[in-house]
C-alpha cells in the first residue's frame, strides 16, 4: 500500500543560508520527520491565497497545522494583550482556510500547538492571551505530564499520563463549536481536543514532533491511509 500524503503548513519568514537573505517558507525538519517517522509522506504546505485551500485539501490525504505565532486576536473577537506576539496574518488566513476546507471534505486532521489553538478559533473558540508556567525558557522546549479524558480518541491512542514536550504561553479558553477536551495539564489547563467520532480531527498543544512518543501521529497516519484506501 502506499503511503499516505500529509500536507504540513509553514512558517513565512526572512531567513539566511549560505550567501543569502530572503523571504521563506520554513519548516522545521522534526515536523516532516515526525511524518515520516509515522509511516507517511510529508509535503509542505507554504501560505498562499486562502480561495485555493479546497483544491490543495483536494490532494491529500490528511492535514497538519503546525506551530508558529500567536493567532492574531481580532481573529476571536479580543483586544491584542500586550504580552501576544505580531500577528502572521498571511498564515493566519491560509490556515483557517484549510481547516475549513480539511473539515468540509472530511480529511483526518492534526493541529499542533499553534495549530490546535487556530482549530478552536476556525470552530469559533477564544484563546488564553497569556499563561504562565507551560514555557521553561525562550527558546528552551520544556516538558509537563498531560492526563487524557477517558472514552476519547486522544485517550484511545494515549490511554495513561504522559510526559510531553511543551513551548506555549496561550492556550484554549472557550470551546468552538463540536469541540471537546480530551487532555488536560496538572493546572487544568486544555492540552488536546477533538471532534467526536467519526471525524478525525485532533488538536494537542504540545509539540510532538520533539519527542520520541509516535502514537498521535501514527493515529493521524492510519486514519490518512483508510481514507486513501477508501478514495
Amino acid at each position: 500500500m502506499s503511503k499516505p500524503l500529509i500536507g504540513v503548513t509553514t512558517y513565512l519568514d526572512q531567513a539566511r543560508w549560505g550567501v543569502w537573505d530572503l523571504p521563506a517558507a520554513l519548516l522545521p525538519a522534526a515536523y516532516p520527520r515526525l511524518i515520516q517517522r509515522g509511516g507517511g509522506l510529508a509535503a509542505m504546505l507554504p501560505p498562499d491565497d486562502p480561495s485555493a485551500a479546497a483544491q490543495t485539501v483536494d490532494r491529500l490525504d490528511a492535514l497538519v497545522v503546525a506551530g508558529g505565532a500567536d493567532v492574531e486576536p481580532v481573529r476571536y473577537g479580543a483586544e491584542p494583550d500586550p504580552r501576544t506576539g505580531p500577528p502572521a496574518r498571511e498564515r493566519d488566513g491560509w490556515e483557517l482556510a484549510l481547516i475549513d476546507a480539511a473539515l468540509a471534505a472530511g480529511i483526518p486532521l492534526l493541529g499542533i500547538c499553534r495549530g490546535m489553538q487556530l482549530l478552536n478559533v476556525a470552530l469559533g473558540g477564544t484563546l488564553v492571551q497569556h499563561l504562565d508556567g507551560h514555557t521553561e525558557a525562550v527558546g528552551v522546549i520544556g516538558r509537563h505530564p498531560v492526563s487524557p479524558v477517558p472514552g476519547t480518541r486522544y485517550a484511545a491512542l494515549v490511554p495513561e499520563p504522559a510526559s510531553v514536550p511543551t513551548y506555549h504561553h496561550q492556550c484554549v479558553d472557550i470551546l468552538g463549536k463540536n469541540l471537546i477536551a480530551s487532555a488536560h495539564a496538572g493546572d487544568g489547563t486544555v492540552e488536546a481536543i477533538e471532534l467526536p467520532s467519526p471525524a478525525w480531527v485532533l488538536g494537542v498543544q504540545w509539540h510532538p514532533e520533539m519527542g520520541e512518543d509516535l502514537r498521535v501521529v501514527r493515529g493521524l497516519v492510519a486514519a490518512a491511509s483508510g481514507r486513501a484506501a477508501r478514495a
